[in-house]
């Protein structure tokens, strides 16, 4: 029987703001009806990491609905589709930005305000499961051991302290995460997202998961296909282009995605 296929939806801003780190409120919620009507189930990452511990079992196909950054259009776009399906996402928020706007490489102009803790609360109580991003949304590679540890601990505190529950989940900026970063974030969580595009599977590292970048996707026809399983050329296409254009460089050296992950 082959292992079950779990795809890791990667969403950053649900907006009209253009970029590939926005999706269009109509788009998403054309994304949204066509898992529903898919008939697919929407997991938490806590049901991929049961599998993969022999815990519990999975349907041969899955998805998982992850936010980076925190944007205020979460709550006002997002948010209000996803609870009409049921489906709970997790958001992952660089904590000192929280209320703030964003201000790191590669943001939109003007920059977009990102949430605030009385929202995030708000929403943590009707089912949005949150995890860390980092505090200050930097490059973790690029840190000393000090500064990495620091980053990780303080902003996996801040949201506990904020919220009363365990954060168990983590999603490195820009997806940069090297071998070093890696054994620090096993350290503190159970999970780690990435932007390595791919499909997850329980056997897969769980300080290592790929997702599926949305913008990949905005054509609802293809979005249809894939979930369907006729998607596989098509996303081995995608791959091939993001190696080609240079897609394991950083995203502030100009590659196509651009993005503020």
């Amino acid at each position: 029987m082959a292992e079950p296929v779990v795809d890791i939806l990667m969403y950053h801003s649900v907006s009209d703001r253009g970029g590939a780190t926005a999706i269009e409120p109509a788009t998403f919620a054309a994304q949204m009806d066509a898992i529903a009507e898919a008939g697919l189930p929407v997991i938490a990452l806590d049901d991929l990491l049961a599998a993969r511990d022999g815990r519990g079992a999975l349907a041969p196909h899955s998805l998982i609905l992850t936010f980076d950054d925190g944007f205020q259009d979460f709550a006002d776009a997002a948010w209000p589709v996803l609870e009409r399906h049921g489906f709970r996402p997790i958001v992952y928020l660089p904590t000192a930005h929280v209320g703030r706007s964003e201000d790191w490489r590669g943001i939109a102009d003007p920059p977009r305000p990102l949430m605030g803790w009385g929202t995030i609360a708000a929403l943590a109580a009707e089912g949005v499961a949150f995890g860390s991003h980092s505090v200050s949304h930097a490059d973790l590679d690029a840190l000393s051991p000090e500064a990495l540890h620091a980053e990780l601990e303080r902003s996996r505190q801040r949201i506990e302290d904020r919220l009363g529950r365990r954060v168990t989940h983590f999603a490195p900026p820009y997806g940069i995460a090297g071998p070093a970063v890696r054994a620090e974030i096993a350290r503190l969580y159970r999970s780690s997202v990435g932007t390595r595009l791919g499909r997850a599977r329980p056997g897969d590292d769980p300080f290592d998961l790929p997702r599926l970048e949305m913008h990949y996707f905005r054509d609802i026809g293809r979005w249809r296909a894939h979930l369907a399983g006729r998607g596989a050329a098509y996303l081995a296409a995608r791959r091939g282009l993001r190696a080609l254009r240079g897609m394991v460089a950083r995203p502030w050296q100009g590659t196509v995605s651009g993005s503020a992950r």
